[in-house]
């Protein structure tokens, strides 16, 4: 049996690719096929099933077109309800691939549907879980994202207790763990960067998989810290659940070149976004009026689910050359199928034919270092438990995350400095600050990593027990 995982750093997202005599499963596939069906040609094998472990929340799977292109079947654990054709399994449920046998375990808690699939080899011998959202390396999944249920979060962690007690740690200590997600993913907490490892050391070392923890602790503990998930979640749910637009459809749609004149028609239009997906200095220096900036150089889908409000937001790109393909699928991959296409020849043309352009006032560490003052107005876009854990003192939390509830909490007459960690989301932050309006402020370059090199002032986080 091959088990091969397939993880894309920008969404922190594992699928999986299991082959056994020709005959192949792909578990929890991203939106673009091709890469799966090119991997079972080049084997020379038929995919045979696609194996849903839950209703992802934070990308698009691939399983309907995948379907559609290959004649697989789709596997749901029990009490899937989808808008397409489906297996939904019961519990236990055994489907054969070649040699090689895939388990369904139903482990409800993250969602109802959730499942957790046991690979067993050609030997009869486990091998591994595809745990989905159930178990991460260092974590669990959040229980907050069951599609219209009337469970509360306590409810449904009280469930995953119980899934991972009865179903999961039962199994052999050899097992592999095969997670959906890592580090980066909003899933989860405090998942490692690690992608996998074996059940035994996460029952040594994961603080949800203590022997000694009761329900009730283990409740308060998966819920303590956790953050309101971002508000694209319920939307790429529901559209997992109910089906959407052919990938290839999109991809023809989006990737198409706007000459200069058209781009400008439509870049004044209220119901276009311009999305800049250049580096942060690049946009820094020079951008549309109005654009937002979020670059493919760092975790370009999260931050386009987190701060593009409507999926069906049409959208127009400034790319680099040779990215806006790239560009397109990786909004798909979150649900944004509205991309009418990107400038042809990029910002440069726009530049020529004499438009106007902005830049965002911006300073370095050091410069920031001779400015100082406790009267300076500073926002920390970072997250809440990175500006906990330390920040410039007299910093407020400005989490780029909630921008769009919290923007007008603050005064469009006053002067702010804006810094994150190292000056991607401080300048995704200033874009969307100066479209509405907001022009006194000043990126501060390089951000906290920098920062705290200088004398800058810094509040650290002091623990409860030791004061």
């Amino acid at each position: 049996m091959k088990v091969e995982q397939i993880y894309t750093d920008c969404l922190a997202e594992a699928a999986y690719y299991i082959e056994s005599k020709g005959e192949v499963a792909i578990i929890d596939p991203l939106r673009e096929t091709k890469p799966y069906i090119d991997m079972a040609a080049e084997n020379g094998a038929t995919i045979k099933y696609i194996f849903e472990t839950h209703f992802h929340a934070d990308f698009v799977s691939g399983h309907i077109d995948l379907a559609k292109k290959t004649g697989a079947k789709i596997v749901y654990g029990p009490t899937a309800n989808t808008n397409f054709d489906i297996i939904e399994a019961v519990d236990q449920q055994e489907f054969k691939v070649g040699d090689a046998t895939i388990r369904v375990l139903h482990t409800p808690g993250h969602t109802l549907e959730s499942s957790t699939f046991l690979l067993i080899d050609e030997n009869g011998k486990d091998h591994g879980i595809v745990t989905g959202d159930t178990l991460f390396i260092g974590d669990v999944g959040r229980p907050d994202l069951a599609i219209k249920s009337d469970l509360t979060k306590e409810g449904l962690a009280a469930m995953l207790f119980d899934s991972l007690r009865n179903k999961i740690m039962p199994l052999n200590d050899d097992l592999i763990v095969y997670p959906a997600h890592g580090a980066g993913s909003s899933c989860g907490k405090n998942m490692s960067t690690e992608t996998t490892d074996t059940l035994g050391n996460q029952k040594a070392t994961n603080y949800a998989l203590r022997a000694d923890m009761t329900k009730a602790e283990f409740v308060a503990e998966v819920l303590d810290g956790m953050l309101p998930p971002p508000q694209y979640f319920p939307k790429n749910a529901m559209m997992n659940k109910s089906g959407y637009q052919e990938i290839d459809e999109v991809m023809s749609q989006g990737n198409k070149a706007i000459p200069i004149f058209e781009f400008q028609e439509l870049a004044v239009q209220e119901n276009v976004l311009v999305l800049d997906v250049r580096t942060e200095q690049e946009f820094a220096s020079a951008h549309i009026p109005n654009s937002m900036f979020i670059g493919l150089n760092g975790s370009f889908a999260l931050w386009v689910g987190a701060l593009i409000i409507d999926l069906n937001q049409k959208i127009i790109l400034i790319a680099p050359e040779g990215k806006e393909e790239e560009a397109v699928l990786r909004l798909a991959r979150v649900g944004y199928d509205n991309v009418l296409g990107h400038l042809k020849g990029g910002i440069n043309v726009w530049k020529i034919a004499g438009n106007e352009l902005e830049d965002i006032e911006s300073i370095t560490p050091e410069e920031f270092e001779t400015t100082f003052s406790s009267k300076l107005n500073v926002l920390d876009v970072r997250k809440p438990g990175e500006y906990v854990t330390e920040h410039i003192k007299g910093a407020e939390s400005f989490p780029l995350d909630y921008i769009n509830d919290n923007f007008p909490n603050i005064d469009s007459n006053k002067e702010y400095y804006l810094h994150c960690k190292g000056g991607y989301r401080s300048v995704a932050a200033c874009s969307i600050l100066k479209a509405h309006g907001y022009h006194n402020i000043i990126n501060i370059e390089e951000g906290f990593d920098q920062i705290i090199k200088t004398s800058v002032p810094v509040t650290e986080y002091v623990c409860p027990s030791t004061l």
